[in-house]
């Protein structure tokens, strides 16, 4: 399924092909016009000013061209571009959102998307969600997948008694939960974290500086996945279950409803400690890369 390669962009100019161009240009509007080529992304956070985990995101960009295509790429030359785009636009070292990298065999766009930044009250009360039963393909190659985002916006259409979903948790055809649908998904049962084999999510970025935090906070992490009905069976039997799901936009975030069952995800103190130590480190990162 065609994808156009410029999708919820913010801003009056985007780097395009080595130059700058202007949102009205007939070379944005073209942009916005769905290509057969093959379409590889990634959504950086600026926090800031500063381009989290940067190096992470080329990384993980360019083995998602390796693992289809594999023409050649320059991800340090990405880099500077990002930069270079940032000061041409005028960011400073206040400016927080997101910057999406949109890369073909032929082309390269960068441009400021829209950034879905969750308020104080998901950190502190958790978020609204829904289910999506979803085999991914390939989740590792980070690429544009139509029929998936189509199936996604649909969910996120949808409503349960909480109102609409801040995210969508994807179940696979056995219904055990694995993944969000722009994040990764971990089940807290006790003092023990559950996530997903490697094989079965796109590993996040945000996803591996949580592993540091779990370690640093004592849990023990377990590889595995639960069906609703196993989890709900989990909190009857008196143990401490809670969900969150990690992702660039957002950091970590607690959920506290999926579909209609109610997690009390947020008050649980193994996830505070969590959350704490990686913001931790995010912030001495941003410190450490202001340039």
């Amino acid at each position: 399924m065609a994808y156009p390669m410029l999708e919820s962009p913010l801003g009056n100019k985007y780097f395009y092909d080595g130059k700058l161009i202007d949102c009205d240009s007939q070379e944005a509007r073209d942009l916005a016009v769905p290509t057969e080529e093959v379409t590889y992304y990634e959504t950086i956070r600026i926090k800031d000013g500063v381009m989290l985990y940067s190096e992470d995101h080329l990384a993980r960009l360019y083995k998602s061209v390796m693992g289809i295509e594999a023409f050649e790429v320059d991800v340090n030359k990405i880099g500077d571009d990002c930069r270079s785009f940032l000061k041409d636009i005028g960011y400073n070292v206040d400016y927080s959102g997101n910057l999406r990298i949109v890369l073909t065999k032929t082309h390269l766009l960068i441009h400021i998307c829209e950034a879905n930044i969750p308020t104080q009250d998901k950190f502190d009360n958790g978020i609204n969600s829904l289910t999506l039963q979803w085999e991914r393909v390939a989740p590792n190659i980070k690429v544009f997948r139509g029929d998936y985002k189509q199936a996604v916006a649909d969910t996120f259409a949808r409503e349960n008694s909480d109102g609409h979903p801040y995210e969508i948790v994807l179940c696979d055809n056995e219904g055990k939960y694995y993944e969000g649908s722009k994040s990764n998904l971990f089940v807290i049962v006790d003092n023990k974290v559950y996530s997903a084999p490697d094989e079965k999510i796109l590993l996040g970025i945000t996803r591996n500086r949580v592993m540091s935090s779990l370690a640093n906070s004592g849990a023990e992490l377990v590889i595995g996945t639960f069906t609703m009905d196993e989890m709900v069976a989990l909190k009857e039997q008196g143990h401490d279950v809670a969900l969150f799901v990690s992702s660039t936009p957002f950091d970590i975030l607690p959920i506290k409803r999926i579909d209609d069952v109610v997690f009390d995800s947020a008050s649980n103190p193994l996830l505070k400690k969590i959350s704490a130590d990686y913001v931790a480190a995010a912030d001495k990162y941003i410190r450490d890369h202001r340039f």
